[in-house]
């Protein structure tokens, strides 16, 4: 994927403004919106991962699967019934994937492209925090196995 192409930044940008157009809400709506506003980062960053040629290829085959899950409108919580919603488990499945990244390579290669207000990890930690509290243990059970590699992430709840 060329991320100069103007159309990557129209979806980017179109995603991040669909995600803040879902609520300025408090209470507990408040922390669905604060974790679907990670999904665009975490996609950006997924996608320039798997362009980056110090990343290895066993690593680049998870990232992978990760956005085709992303992009799937058949996965686990669909989009189509479920609104914004349902992009609860496509950004799990990102902060999964990213987590266990992130133990096996160098902290630089993935801050040169981390476009979020954030810090990285604290990010990709709350995803999987949020995951684990949001999604009930089925499915994010079977999210985790399915994205699951041999070094598979540490320090993830079950």
């Amino acid at each position: 994927m060329n991320t100069a192409d103007p159309k990557y930044w129209d979806f980017y940008k179109r995603y991040r403004r669909n995600m803040q157009k879902y609520g300025a809400s408090t209470g507990p709506m408040n922390r669905v919106r604060e974790i679907l506003l990670l999904g665009p980062d975490l996609l950006h960053l997924t996608l320039h991962l798997l362009a980056d040629p110090d990343v290895p290829t066993h690593l680049k085959v998870r990232l992978g699967a990760a956005v085709a899950y992303f992009v799937s409108p058949i996965d686990l919580l669909p989009e189509l019934l479920l609104g914004p919603f349902g992009y609860l488990d496509d950004i799990a499945v990102l902060g999964y994937v990213l987590n266990g990244l992130l133990n096996e390579i160098p902290d630089e290669i993935p801050n040169r492209y981390w476009a979020g207000d954030q810090q990285l990890f604290v990010v990709v930690r709350a995803a999987v925090m949020a995951a684990d509290r949001m999604l009930g243990k089925g499915i994010w059970t079977r999210l985790k196995r399915q994205f699951s590699g041999t070094n598979p992430p540490h320090e993830i709840p079950d």
